[in-house]
């Protein structure tokens, strides 16, 4: 809601391009930069380490690596050029979204999953506590705006594309590390909004 009331209000004052980039920067700030930093030490962790407790270990350190970095530009890059590509009428309702399929894709993700770090972490009570019937309730909460947003078909093949990213982020966690952690969470808000935010544009041509 704050995301496509923050687009009606640039629309009258800033170009569409400026715009598009100040909303990006908005959702970092809104977030405090969580998701970015979960992508960023899991894309150091993953790609730096070689054995399961050696990227643990990469990913606990506080500084920014090579991979990290240019994970955070790309992403971002991507995600002004997805905003760009949204046609106008349905602009604010999928900003709506956009955050939304991203937690939901956490929950899915998640669900039945276990955590990686033997001495636990912040992101151990939610795995925990995480049941399919969270799943469920997520799902039902996502799926009146988003077949509102894009069409019930157009709907359901994106919620399927988004899960299918999560539990592709979770079998690699899975193999590389044991189980998935905070940080991992972050990478797969960022990988199913950004997969959301490029595949929308399409879907809505067809």
């Amino acid at each position: 809601g704050i995301l496509a009331g923050a687009a009606m209000a640039f629309s009258p004052v800033f170009p569409r391009h400026v715009a598009d980039a100040l909303l990006v920067v908005l959702l970092v700030v809104l977030t405090r930069g969580l998701h970015q930093d979960g992508l960023a030490d899991t894309l150091d962790g993953w790609l730096g380490g070689r054995s399961p407790e050696q990227r643990l270990l990469i990913m606990r350190d506080s500084r920014i690596g090579a991979f990290g970095a240019t994970g955070l530009i790309l992403t971002l890059g991507l995600r002004y050029v997805g905003l760009s590509a949204l046609p106008d009428m349905a602009r604010l309702s999928i900003l709506a979204c956009l955050p939304a399929i991203g937690r939901w894709a956490m929950v899915v993700g998640a669900v039945h999953v276990p955590y990686a770090r033997a001495e636990g972490g912040l992101g151990q009570p939610f795995l925990q506590h995480l049941t399919g019937r969270d799943v469920l309730l997520a799902t039902l909460l996502l799926s009146a705006p988003l077949m509102l947003a894009v069409g019930p078909l157009r709907g359901v093949v994106l919620t399927i594309v988004v899960a299918c990213i999560a539990r592709t982020v979770v079998v690699l966690a899975r193999r590389l590390c044991g189980g998935i952690t905070g940080d991992m969470l972050g990478l797969i808000n960022e990988c199913a909004e950004l997969g959301f935010l490029l595949l929308v544009p399409v879907g809505l041509k067809l």
